[in-house]
């Protein structure tokens, strides 16, 4: 499985950017795959699709606003997309297009704002750098 798979078009209108206040009427998709049919709810209606045995698993992960674009010294266009922060400004990030930045790889971010250069290639083609 590559990284890529997952690369799809949303809308930036469809992205929520605060928490509904009252987070039960958030919304809920069903997917019936016995019947093959897509239901719209809100989230408080999740009791009626749980039946004894069920687990449910909450995600209370954090998103941050990660994805930086840059360009390497050549001018050729770069974009990260900061996964972890190692120790100080040290991020393991993914890097499009990967193939194309070695060790030692410097990338500009916003006119020589910001600075990163590649540390190391990782398990999995990410990469290590100083950002």
């Amino acid at each position: 499985m590559k990284v890529s798979d997952f690369n799809y078009d949303l809308p930036e209108e469809l992205i929520a950017q605060t928490p509904i206040a009252k987070r039960d009427e958030s919304r809920l998709m069903v997917l019936n795959r016995k019947n093959q049919t897509i239901e719209h709810k809100i989230f408080k209606d999740i009791i009626n699709y749980l039946n004894p045995g069920d687990v449910l698993v909450r995600n209370n992960t954090k998103v941050i606003p990660a994805r930086i674009y840059g360009k390497k010294e050549t001018g050729a266009n770069v974009e990260f997309l900061l996964l972890n922060n190692i120790e100080g400004d040290i991020w393991e990030s993914i890097v499009r297009p990967g193939n194309k930045l070695h060790v030692g790889t410097k990338v500009i971010f916003g006119d020589g704002i910001l600075k990163a250069e590649i540390l190391e290639i990782m398990p999995g083609r990410n990469k290590k750098g100083k950002i």
